[in-house]
């Protein structure tokens, strides 16, 4: 893969519109539903609508529910949608046909798998995740904490770039190692077989949350030797807001796998209505209630789509996208102090880039008015996120050009962009 760099005193617009023009990946922004006049860096976050999407929910409910009523469980496999959709997010993922289901949320899946973790390594009470983790995964931490501590509380140790590092946590006593693979604040990628390497040289089992990689950069998890996986599927899968989350486990860990939650669907012989629990073969012991069918047919929307993607070219785009609009920042808005704190190196970051700046959330409130939409993650980081689908080349000149008039003008200083909404 050809690693792209750009001198950005030598950029225009004009420059940006031809690599659109040369661009593999242009025609799939027409399948999206994009807002005119929009520039849209959330992607991240939120993916935008694909065009097929509402009219394929459309038909799920005026036909397979308005029609087919509750036969609609076997005649449209309703019942089988978390293992069919699971199967289409596989191949994105480096996951074989029947390692991968759709879940409730990645808070539960994350729960299901990293119970079933650290129950393979019941002689051991330490979990380790990182300090700059997403909240709810040290949330659910916690909670396993909690069940699992018995008489020997779990211990729960957190590493951070300014230590201690995994290598100073790891040894005999370390259950199971929970970590983001792409780091949600700044971008910051890890290298999945490395460090699932030593997370199994020290005897421990590995687990990864992929909410910022699914969908933005090739994964693969079996390559990895990974153990447990756990994603959501409405930032680059574009399932639609509260879309559910997926859960991969490895085959060879399906036969001993004890989940958290053992729910009707995950039973063996569901409708023999036993009273007392029997786990499913395969990953399906890892279902819970019942599939969120509307929420699924929506993500499933979306993933026919991804069916024509080709990964390759989605990671070669990324890069291209994120260094330009790292050159553009460097160029024409570090005399305001921006920094950009994601880095530099492709290999180590994902499809993102994150922008330091004390005043960041009025800023992106401002930016936010002017059509080009990102978000803020406190105290200080405006965040931009790169989906190669539907971001272009001049997406980016633009978005660079609207901070630069903002900060020139100072717009953003109005008391009404200071103002903290509930969500940033």
């Amino acid at each position: 893969m050809t690693v792209p760099s750009f001198d950005a005193g030598r950029l225009d617009r004009d420059t940006c519109a031809a690599l659109d023009a040369a661009d593999p990946l242009a025609p799939f922004r027409e399948r999206f539903a994009l807002p005119e006049g929009v520039v849209y860096l959330d992607g991240n976050s939120l993916g935008a609508l694909p065009r097929d999407t509402a009219a394929h929910v459309q038909r799920v409910i005026s036909e397979e529910w308005g029609s087919g009523l509750i036969r609609s469980w076997n005649d449209a496999g309703w019942f089988d949608k978390p293992r069919t959709v699971g199967d289409m997010i596989a191949p994105l993922i480096g996951a074989a046909p029947g390692e991968v289901v759709i879940g409730d949320t990645t808070s539960a899946s994350l729960f299901q798998t990293t119970v079933a973790a650290a129950r393979m390594r019941p002689d051991r009470h330490a979990i380790v995740s990182e300090r700059g983790n997403f909240p709810t995964d040290l949330y659910v931490l916690e909670s396993v904490q909690a069940l699992l501590g018995g008489d020997t509380p779990l211990e729960r140790r957190l590493i951070a770039d300014d230590g201690p590092t995994l290598d100073d946590v790891l040894d005999d006593d370390v259950a199971v190692v929970v970590l983001t693979h792409v780091d949600y604040r700044t971008g910051r990628m890890y290298d999945m077989a490395d460090v699932t390497r030593r997370v199994h040289d020290a005897g421990a089992v590995m687990v990864w949350d992929l909410c910022h990689s699914a969908g933005a950069v090739p994964v693969n998890l079996n390559e990895a030797d990974a153990d447990f996986a756990v994603g959501c599927t409405y930032k680059y899968l574009n399932g639609g807001p509260g879309a559910p989350s997926f859960l991969w486990a490895a085959g060879r860990h399906h036969a001993a796998a004890r989940p958290a939650l053992t729910g009707w669907n995950g039973h063996a012989r569901p409708f023999d209505f036993a009273v007392d629990y029997a786990p499913a073969p395969g990953i399906t012991r890892f279902r819970v209630g019942t599939p969120q069918v509307l929420a699924i047919s929506a993500l499933e929307a979306s993933l026919r789509l991804w069916a024509e993607v080709d990964m390759a070219r989605v990671r070669e785009k990324s890069l291209r996208l994120t260094a330009l609009f790292m050159a553009l920042v460097d160029e024409r808005l570090a005399r305001w102090g921006l920094e950009v704190v994601t880095p530099r190196e492709p290999l180590r970051r994902g499809s993102q880039v994150s922008v330091r700046f004390a005043d960041g959330y009025a800023v992106m409130q401002a930016l936010t008015e002017r059509g080009v939409i990102g978000d803020f993650r406190a105290p200080d980081l405006m965040r931009f996120g790169f989906a190669p689908l539907y971001v272009s080349h001049v997406d980016v000149w633009n978005a660079v050009a609207a901070l630069e008039d903002i900060l020139g003008t100072e717009v953003w200083r109005e008391p009404r962009f200071a103002r903290r909404a509930a969500v940033t």
